[in-house]
């Protein structure tokens, strides 16, 4: 029997900042990390040579040390009011704190010093009057951002010092199951048949894994609500549409509730100079994402930026997951595996994309393989129309996003919908058992994810 103090399940944000404070305070300390993706230094995707994706199992590009952060485009939101719900369960100051606790660590370990969004208050002033006369809701957060090969690197130099510092972690590693014993979570088995045991199992599995956690919750009776599902399009303008938002915010979060419906809809990881990218789920399922990069000789000539309708459902309905899943599904089976992609002027007037019409952009799509198509055949028409008039609204910000040669392509999708109940110590109803990060529908981003980690590792030795 493989005895260890700590186990946490799944190598992302928040399982390498709780494993890196448990090792500083307590050296001595027996911790397990088990991934089910790759090191970092073997997450190599294909696809970026080839163009094609070969169906890595598990995908490089959300599996393995670092999550799916590891090539994301790196944004640390450095507010509490972004990225999750840690303001709620421990409270604004608290959460503040742990966000500046792990912003240092990542300056440690070698991110930019520059924080975007604070310098010019005037400028910011003059956005957030436009925002407010288009009934928009800017969000105001500082933004470290760490570019996607900084982030790589930055990821690298953490993982090199987990195992210099002796925390054990087994890559390549499906979980299967917990190993519940008298009513208490004791341990983990995996694919394999190993088994290891513990006294604090702590699962931090990203959204990738959240299909995965709501199998367990739902197995061993863990409490869970459900969350929210944020379903929409990665939009995709010239630079110069968004040149005053990117140069003096970096990252607009901008809100709107639509007059339609009240649906509401939000900007998300916007990409300066950036490029759309493919996500691949275990499952073969494609969704749209978007990266940038901080070397000048990767940067694009194009900003692009998720548009994200968010979903809430009432009981008696539980399979959130499978609802944007389903969707997503949809666009795939239309597009053949791929991204589906609409110009916005085809999208309003409800006709599919050519590629004679594409040609005819001064937009030049960055996902070279996404497929022209039309967006009404995936979505239901009430988050087409919540798209349209956030489009619409956000044309009053930045004049040129109503264009019609604006790209949309679908589908993106967020799960956040496993939301599991947990105390101010995350603890579940399953004695022995923690959660954190996005997967448990706890946090929504990088920042929040590791602040998360860092407390729960101190819960963990308070305890």
């Amino acid at each position: 029997m493989k005895s260890y103090d700590v186990i946490i399940v799944g190598a992302g944000p928040s399982g390498i900042f709780c494993a890196y404070e448990l090792i500083r305070k307590q050296p001595d300390l027996k911790v397990l990390m088990i991934e089910k993706g790759r090191s970092i230094e073997k997450r190599q995707c294909p696809k970026r040579k080839t163009k094609v994706c070969v169906g890595c199992k598990p995908c490089s590009i959300t599996t393995g040390f670092a999550g799916a952060g590891a090539f994301s485009d790196g944004k640390l939101s450095l507010s509490p009011d972004v990225g999750g719900t840690l303001p709620e369960i421990l409270g604004y100051d608290r959460a503040e704190q742990l966000i500046h606790e792990a912003d240092e660590i990542y300056l440690k370990f070698g991110a930019d010093k520059k924080v975007y969004g604070i310098d010019d208050y005037q400028a910011i002033e003059q956005i957030r009057t436009k925002a407010i006369r288009a009934n928009l809701k800017l969000i105001e957060c500082p933004i470290r951002h760490l570019g996607t090969e900084e982030g790589y690197k930055i990821y690298t130099r953490l993982q090199e010092h987990l195992l210099e510092q002796g925390v054990e972690i087994r890559f390549m590693t499906m979980v299967q199951d917990l190993i519940v014993e008298d009513g208490r979570a004791k341990g983990v088995v995996t694919e394999d048949g190993e088994s290891f045991y513990a006294p604090e199992i702590v699962v931090g599995v990203g959204r990738e894994g959240s299909g995965w956690f709501a199998d367990i919750c739902k197995k061993h009776g863990i409490e869970t609500r459900n969350g929210t599902v944020d379903v929409g399009v990665r939009v995709e303008v010239r630079d110069e549409i968004m040149k005053e938002l990117n140069e003096k915010l970096y990252e607009a979060k901008l809100v709107y509730y639509t007059p339609t419906f009240d649906d509401k809809v939000r900007v998300f990881c916007t990409n300066p100079s950036g490029e759309v990218a493919t996500e691949y789920y275990d499952d073969g399922l494609a969704v749209v994402n978007g990266h940038a990069y901080k070397s000048r000789d990767m940067k694009t000539n194009n900003t692009n930026f998720a548009l994200l309708v968010s979903k809430n459902f009432t009981e008696p309905f539980r399979s959130p997951i499978e609802y944007g899943k389903h969707i997503a599904r949809l666009g795939n089976m239309l597009s053949g595996g791929k991204i589906l992609l609409q110009r916005y002027g085809d999208f309003r007037r409800g006709r599919r994309t050519t590629d004679e019409r594409l040609v005819r952009n001064n937009i030049v799509p960055t996902l070279k393989d996404a497929v022209p198509g039309d967006l009404s055949l995936v979505f239901p028409h009430r988050i087409m129309v919540a798209i349209d008039e956030m489009i619409q609204a956000l044309d009053k910000v930045t004049p040129g996003i109503a264009s019609d040669e604006t790209l949309l392509y679908g589908v993106e999708v967020k799960f956040y919908s496993n939301k599991v109940v947990v105390n101010q110590e995350f603890e579940t109803n399953l004695p022995g058992l923690r959660t954190m990060g996005d997967g448990a529908s706890i946090t929504r981003g990088l920042q929040q994810a590791s602040a998360n980690g860092l407390w729960v590792a101190r819960c963990i030795l308070e305890k």
